[in-house]
């Protein structure tokens, strides 16, 4: 199938995006990478009257950082954000979940907010900003307001922004460079595709090896992507032994409601919950411990 018809603006400026938004409302778009929304308009699964194309507006390419947290424009390109040696060091969750996101040629023309707004519950960087808390700052003619990762998800391929409303920067904190790891797994056909289940984790440890501050969190098993901040929590202090770690992860697993489809039934996505949970909080430990070694 094809696209059904619809007209283009290109917009110069955020504040243009956003009168554009605000006089179109529902029946407008914005594209960026258009690695989501093309082929849903190509299947006639999104009918947009204007495509507002925001590729050109500078601002939303910039990255940077500012006290705790890195700053990256909407548009900045996935495949660049995963070349960043600097960014990998400081949010070493955001390479980690690139890696399995689709493919390098999606990947080369797909954006960091395009992937958030889209908001898939398997994809991987919605499950990285609930499980990081990043925070999202949605502008609309004259107001900006930010938006925490867990909240900012509200169904599948739904979000708490309004139609008038472009996705502009993700703020991701820093938890610093020493002692931190973290790990990213999933479950799918083919490497590229859908995940049945995905899984992440950071983790800090302290000299004694005891964890200092921990984050976890599963996609694919739910509406939206979930983060376990409370059974987070409760590992701070241990030492990340095994039965701390599959503590936390049979009761992360209790929690969740996976649905099923042909690809894998309510039980075995539980169950693949319980075994990424476990694999991604021991591997971040690991990785947290060895970067606290070459610090040395």
């Amino acid at each position: 199938m094809k696209a059904a018809a619809f007209e283009y603006q290109r917009a110069e400026s955020v504040e243009q995006a956003c009168a554009a938004l605000a006089e179109h409302g529902f029946d407008a778009k914005l594209i960026a990478g258009g690695q989501s929304l093309v082929p849903m308009m190509a299947m006639r699964l999104a009918r947009p009257a204007l495509l507002i194309d925001i590729n050109r507006i500078a601002e939303l390419t910039t990255s940077s950082e500012h006290g705790d947290h890195a700053v990256l424009g909407a548009c900045a390109r996935q495949q660049s954000v995963k070349q960043d040696q600097r960014l990998a060091a400081r949010v070493p969750m955001l390479r980690a979940a690139l890696a399995w996101v689709g493919h390098i040629q999606t990947r080369n023309r797909g954006t960091i907010g395009g992937s958030l707004a889209h908001a898939d519950p398997s994809a991987e960087l919605p499950l990285a900003a609930c499980v990081l808390d990043a925070r999202i700052v949605l502008r609309k003619k004259g107001s900006t307001r930010t938006v925490a990762g867990a909240d900012f998800f509200v169904a599948p391929m739904q979000t708490a922004a309004e139609t008038d409303e472009c996705l502009t920067e993700v703020h991701w904190p820093l938890w610093g460079e020493q002692r931190v790891g973290c790990a990213f797994d999933e479950v799918s056909a083919r490497h590229g595709d859908f995940a049945m289940v995905a899984a992440a984790a950071q983790v800090q440890t302290g000299e004694d090896g005891r964890c200092t501050r921990a984050a976890f969190g599963l996609g694919g098993v739910d509406a939206v992507p979930r983060a376990f901040p409370d059974l987070a929590a409760r590992l701070v202090g241990s030492a990340l032994a095994a039965q701390d770690i599959e503590a936390a992860a049979n009761t992360a697993a209790g929690e969740i409601e996976p649905g099923e489809d042909l690809h894998a039934s309510a039980a075995y996505r539980r169950h693949l919950a319980r075994v990424l949970v476990t694999r991604v909080l021991s591997v971040a430990r690991d990785r947290s411990r060895v970067s606290g070694a070459n610090a040395q």
